[in-house]
Formats: C-alpha cells, structure tokens, sequence
C-alpha cells in the first residue's frame, strides 16, 4: 500500500505584527487598549448633518457639492451665467423722468411784480453791503498798514521788554501787544463801516429813470424758486436832434438806436463763478438787440450800484480789479453774439 503523506499547515497571525486599522494599532501597544464600541460611538456622533453647521461665509463647505455645469441643465445654466454678468437694466420710464424731478428748475426770465424787484433790490444790497468785507481785506493786509501795525508792536516790544531789563514783564508785553492789534482791527472796522450805510440807502426809486420816468428793466435767475441773481439794465433812447423826433416821442419811448447800460449785476455769494452771471449778460446783450437794434451798444453804467467807494483810490486796487473783469465778461458775450449773428 502506499503510504499516505500529510502536510500540516500553520497560520501565523500577524495582526499583532502589522496592524491595519487604529483600534488594531493602538490595542498593539500594551496599557492602550481600547475598546472597537467606544471609537465606532464616537464617530457616530461626530457625524452632524449640513443644516446644524451654521458657519460664516469665509468658513469652506466640508460636504461635496455638485458644480452648477454638471447639476443644472444647459439652458437654465447659461441663462443663470447671463444674468450674474449683466445686471438688469432699470426701467426706461423711471430713469430720465425720476431724475429731471429731482433738478430743481433754474430760469431766467424778467421780473415783473414788485415783490420780485423788491428782492432783487435786496440782493444788490447785499452785495453793496459784501464790499465791507473785501475793503477790509484789503486795508488788513495792506503793505502800507502792515509797516504801521509792525512799526506799534516794535514800540510796545522796546518799552514794555526791552526798557525793563534785567526783569522783563512778560505780561504787560502781551497785553499791550493785543491791545495794539485790536485796535488796528477797529480802526478798520469803524472805516469801512460806511458800505453798510450806502446799502441801506438802496430803495426803489433806484430803477426809476429820472429823465423817462420809466422803470429799468430787472432780469433775474431763480433756483428752485428762490432769487439767486439780479442784473438791472437801463434802456436809454436816442438824442432828440429834430422836431419830429420829438413828436414820435410823445406817445411813447422809442429805444431804436439807443443803448443799454448795465446798473447792477450781482449773484448771491454761494452762487459765483458757476456761470449765472455770464448767463444774465448774455440776456442782457439779447433784449438791448431787440429793443434798440442789432448794433446798438451795451455796456456797465459809470454810477452802478456798487460804485460808490468809501476808502481812497489808494487802497480800491481790489475794486477797480472786480470792475475789468465785469468789463472783460460783458465784452466776451458780446463778441460771442456777434459770431452767432454772423452764422
């Protein structure tokens, strides 16, 4: 018979060698063993569900999310991309319209009543009475003051300083030093105190023309409804040369050939140097062509409004300066009438 052969196989464990998992790995270490239940219950917990993680928007998202190519169908995707780069439009019936009504309205037209010429009285006046200002600017820091003002401080720094040594009186120095300074600014003030006067004399009678007794014209500019510039202008006829003039003249005022002349221009202060008085001009140089004609001549009046200087020639530099440049403004939109007329 033959004789029968058996193999016997042994299992070696290598679990204790080459552990696979954590709980394999940490019961391979001896005083660490721990029980599979306790991880397995831990991990059950520690799997919270999307809505109870209430994150900020810099916190990144832990849950696989889908892309929006990939979920969202063709045409709702690239209809979706669309309106995130082009934002809608706003109606066309709210745009335009919305914002003309929130304009207030500006117009320039001639004043009629009397109450509005009271108030462009009142506003000239306000100019005349703004020239206090700027006179006393100009004697402040005028070189000729100045070398007056530094010549009473020297005076009062060698008698009250200087005279006392070796114990000067640094006290009496500053008072006397003050009280020389306010009284150069008093001085001034008292000065140019007549402005205030000379606008308080404005009244109505001012528009009226002595020789016509006709009432200039007064052009004004109204923002939101309120008077923010005035432009009187006087419209002077033609020398009578010959009794028939004189005949035509008596039913009635005839300015053709006459002039206009500009008695006041005035804008209020918040309002200059934004084109309101250019704009005034340039109506003025409109009416005085179509009352007296296409070439008559306009200009400012010798005795305007704000005329009248109370300080010397010596110190109105700043007066005579405002006064070319009015001069040079009237003669620009008379050039531009001129070139528009010719077109």
């Amino acid at each position: 018979m033959a004789a029968t052969t058996t193999t016997t196989i042994t299992e070696l464990d290598l679990s204790a060698c080459h552990p696979n998992s954590i709980v394999d790995r940490i019961n391979a270490v001896p005083g660490l063993k721990t029980s599979t239940a306790f991880f397995t219950f831990l991990r059950a917990n520690l799997v919270l569900p999307h809505s109870a993680m209430s994150s900020n928007v810099s916190t990144p998202y832990l849950e696989p999310q889908l892309s929006t190519s990939q979920s969202l169908p063709q045409s709702l995707s690239t209809s979706t991309s669309i309106s995130q780069q082009a934002p809608s439009k706003p109606s066309s019936a709210a745009s335009p319209n919305t914002l003309d009504d929130d304009i207030p309205p500006l117009s320039l037209d001639i004043l009629t009543t009397q109450p509005e010429k009271v108030d462009a009285l009142r506003l000239i006046a306000d100019s005349i009475a703004q020239q206090r200002q700027s006179a006393s600017l100009s004697l402040v820091f005028h070189p000729l003051l100045l070398s007056v003002l530094l010549a009473a401080l020297a005076l009062v720094y060698q008698y009250a300083w200087v005279s006392r040594k070796p114990t000067p009186d640094l006290g009496t120095t500053l008072t006397l030093a003050s009280g020389t300074i306010m009284t150069y600014l008093l001085a001034i003030r008292y000065v140019v105190s007549p402005y205030i006067t000379h606008a308080e004399s404005l009244k109505y009678d001012f528009l009226i023309n002595p020789d016509t007794g006709e009432e200039d014209l007064v052009i004004g500019t109204k923002w939101d409804g309120k008077l923010i510039g005035a432009t009187v202008l006087r419209l002077e006829p033609p020398a009578v040369s010959s009794p028939s003039s004189k005949r035509k003249s008596k039913s009635g005022p005839s300015f053709k050939g006459g002039k206009g002349v500009i008695r006041a221009w005035t804008t209020k202060l918040r309002y200059r140097g934004r084109g309101v008085g250019g704009d005034m001009l340039t109506e003025a140089v409109r009416i005085t062509r179509e009352k007296c004609g296409k070439d008559a001549e306009i200009g400012f009046a010798r005795e305007h409004a704000n005329a009248h200087m109370v300080l010397p020639e010596f110190f109105n530099g700043r007066f005579r300066k405002g006064e070319r440049r009015a001069a040079l403004a009237l003669e620009k939109v008379v050039g531009q009438t001129v070139t528009r007329g010719k077109r």
